[in-house]
Order: C-alpha cells, then sequence, then structure tokens
C-alpha cells in the first residue's frame, strides 16, 4: 500500500444536502477502515446519511474529485436535480 495516501472519511446528510462530519487519518489505512466500519454501524438506520472513505494525496485533492459533499457544490446540486 502507498505510504503517502492520505484517508479521510466523510458523512454527508442528503435530507440537509450538507456535510455533517470530516476526519483525516492521515496515511493510518488501518485506523480510517476501523473508524468507516463503526460510522457505518452507527449510522445505519439513517437512510438519508452517505458514509465514504476516501484515499487521495491530499484534503484539497478531496474536494476538487469530491466536490459534491462540499458546501459550495451542494448548495447548487439541489438546482440541478430533473436537469
Amino acid at each position: 500500500m502507498n505510504d503517502s495516501i492520505q484517508h479521510f472519511l466523510l458523512v454527508f446528510d442528503h435530507a440537509k444536502g450538507e456535510l455533517v462530519e470530516m476526519q483525516e487519518f492521515g496515511v493510518d489505512a488501518a485506523r480510517a477502515l476501523a473508524a468507516y466500519a463503526e460510522k457505518e454501524r452507527e449510522l445505519r438506520t439513517s437512510p438519508s446519511l452517505e458514509i465514504v472513505l476516501v484515499g487521495s494525496d491530499s484534503y484539497d485533492t478531496v474536494r476538487v474529485t469530491h466536490a459534491n459533499y462540499f458546501a459550495e457544490a451542494a448548495a447548487t446540486s439541489k438546482y440541478l436535480v430533473g436537469v
């Protein structure tokens, strides 16, 4: 596994249209995976919540590759439904 990959746990609330939680784990893939599994168990009864574990070279890259989870994109995405 590549030690330069950073790990980020994102929790997006589709009902609110916003990112409600973001955790950074640095290069600790095992800790990130354990946190992801725990978050899945914790929120399994919340259908509007999406839990995503992302590996990337940086937080800035995550904001680009997963822009739909961040405020500036989420705020406009509701206007694109049905387009």
